[in-house]
């Protein structure tokens, strides 16, 4: 089944930020990862937002999108992530 990571993001580093994104990639797209949404907070419908953005990727199942959030490559860019943005970051598998 497929997988999805939500990640709600306020960058902190616009710069660095960028620097981290061309990183990002590669290690997505290793994992068969997609971005299916990447936007910009617009208001509460119900509960407020601590965070500006928020991207949606997809996986094709629980395990490539673990393996991808586990890899060292990705692991290896957490700590840069985490200097240029505040991110809550969450994982999810699809049900029918």
């Amino acid at each position: 089944m497929s997988a999805f990571i939500v990640a709600k993001i306020t960058i902190k580093d616009p710069d660095r930020y960028k620097e981290y994104a061309e990183k990002f990639w590669p290690t997505l797209q290793a994992f068969g990862g997609t971005m299916l949404i990447r936007g910009t907070f617009v208001e509460p419908l119900n509960l407020d937002s601590d965070h500006d953005l928020a991207a949606v990727m997809h996986f094709p199942d629980k395990e490539a999108m673990l393996g991808w959030y586990r890899s060292a490559d990705y692991q290896a860019l957490i700590g840069m992530r985490n200097e240029v943005a505040d991110m809550v970051v969450s994982a999810y598998e699809a049900f029918d």
